[in-house]
């Protein structure tokens, strides 16, 4: 091998190593930051309830910080202890841990179902809308109009219409009314992201594609939706955080039990008697979070090569 094509090899095999590194590292920062993050607000927890007074910070008459008995504020690893232990007193009762984590599973499910709907349908008025500027006139006030419903309110309605709904024989069943709730929240913030997005590509590229002269599909797939991406991904994280948001008040709002929002309010009313418990489906609502922002970011590692100036 001559040394011509030693030199320019070894510049591919260099460079090739950098852009992983690149393109995995801020995941592997964001992460170690959200544990970090979560040390810092047990030793937070901890600090204030071994300094503060046990009847709380007073000003005046009024309690601005809470106060400090085990009965309100729990130690961090007695809170942790009591997710091995069974989530009742009855024997063969299933360890609280596990009782948390097959509600999370369903509450995920149905977010993740909540949020698919909501990005295909907010990408669908993003396309409607770049294409036609009346349209976007006409739809975009409306669009964000939507979001100033009470959603405590909106829920039941929703529920009441899907369970008249019967097709042949199909029904409507519960968990689609909270995924509708949850598409509710996550079509918003993706209709105004990739609509942005859209508007974002540079004139001279799509004047270049219409010189050769490039369809709208070639023109939308090499020119603006990479364009989109910077912008796309923060919107799909909103929509993400929507999507568990809207799930967790739906299921309380029209008594879904099978899910973590609904466990929130059952074990909130047991915190009397059990005020570690009371702290498990706080627990598994923070992984339901996790999980569903981890799955984003997975997805913008995936879009690296097209996140440069992504848009906060």
């Amino acid at each position: 091998m001559s040394s011509t094509a030693q030199t320019s090899a070894a510049p591919g095999l260099v460079s090739a190593r950098p852009r992983l590194v690149t393109g995995a590292w801020p995941v592997l920062r964001s992460a170690l930051l959200g544990v970090l993050g979560l040390v810092a607000a047990a030793g937070v927890w901890e600090a204030y309830k071994a300094l503060a007074p046990e009847d709380g910070v007073l000003v005046g008459e009024n309690r601005v910080l809470p106060r400090t008995t085990d009965l309100s504020m729990p130690h961090v690893w007695d809170m942790f202890q009591r997710l091995g232990e069974p989530v009742t007193s009855m024997p063969g009762a299933e360890p609280l841990w596990q009782v948390v984590g097959d509600a999370v599973v369903v509450s995920l499910k149905v977010a993740a179902a909540g949020w698919v709907v909501g990005t295909v349908v907010g990408l669908l008025l993003a396309l409607l809308m770049s294409s036609l500027r009346v349209v976007e006139w006409g739809l975009l006030p409306w669009i964000v109009l939507s979001q100033t419903v009470p959603l405590i309110a909106f829920a039941p309605m929703v529920r009441s219409w899907g369970s008249r709904i019967e097709i042949g024989g199909w029904e409507w069943e519960p968990w689609m009314s909270v995924a509708l709730i949850a598409s509710y929240l996550a079509f918003f913030p993706v209709a105004v992201g990739a609509l942005r997005g859209l508007q974002a590509s540079d004139r001279i590229h799509t004047e270049l594609m219409h010189t050769y002269d490039a369809g709208w599909w070639a023109t939308l797939r090499r020119v603006r939706a990479p364009a989109a991406v910077p912008y796309l991904l923060p919107a799909l994280r909103l929509g993400a955080a929507g999507a568990v948001v809207g799930t967790v008040v739906a299921e309380v709002s029209i008594v879904y039990p099978d899910g973590i929002g609904r466990m929130l309010v059952q074990f909130a009313g047991q915190a009397s008697g059990d005020p570690e418990k009371a702290w498990a489906p706080i627990f598994g609502a923070v992984v339901l979070g996790l999980v569903a922002a981890g799955f984003v970011a997975l997805l913008g590692l995936l879009l690296r090569n097209y996140r440069r100036g992504e848009a906060s």
